[in-house]
């Protein structure tokens, strides 16, 4: 049609950044479509009285500053743990506007609490579900801790 379209470049320099251990499901599917690129892991555990977020591992690539970063989880409730990785993300050096948080089910008040915190991080998510259980704090669809059901490890 002859009109000009300014669109996106693509970056060249990729991390994709697992939080263990349900963000690891779309590692694999990253890994087949973006070549090359490089891997971190980040560890974060809640704490199971107060559901505050502790740091337990993280590993990042050296030049992650320099790079476009996927930070993959499956689920993001109370948006605590995903502003904890994007947190380590920028103490490696890495920008927010570089920042892409990439998550299967969200809950609208959790990523409305990201965006609070940091409105230059992008967030990409399947679906958001509003319904959080008031003792337990898990999304409340039947999907439950979504890595326990992917690794078979559920009680």
């Amino acid at each position: 049609m002859g009109l000009k379209y300014n669109g996106f470049e693509i970056a060249t320099k990729v991390t994709g950044v697992t939080v263990l251990r349900a963000g690891g499901v779309m590692e694999k599917a990253m890994r087949s479509v973006v070549h090359p690129a490089h891997y971190g892991k980040i560890l974060i555990v809640g704490d199971p009285t107060t559901h505050e977020p502790r740091l337990h591992y993280a590993n990042l690539p050296p030049a992650i500053s320099e790079h476009q970063v996927l930070l993959m989880d499956s689920t993001i409730v109370s948006g605590a743990n995903a502003m904890m990785a994007i947190r380590i993300c920028l103490d490696h050096g890495v920008s927010e506007h570089n920042i892409v948080f990439v998550s299967l089910l969200a809950t609208p008040q959790g990523t409305r609490a990201i965006q609070a915190a940091f409105p230059n991080v992008k967030i990409v998510v399947s679906i958001l579900d509003p319904h959080i259980g008031k003792d337990d704090l898990l999304i409340q669809s039947g999907y439950g801790l979504f890595g326990d059901r992917y690794f078979g490890t559920e009680c």
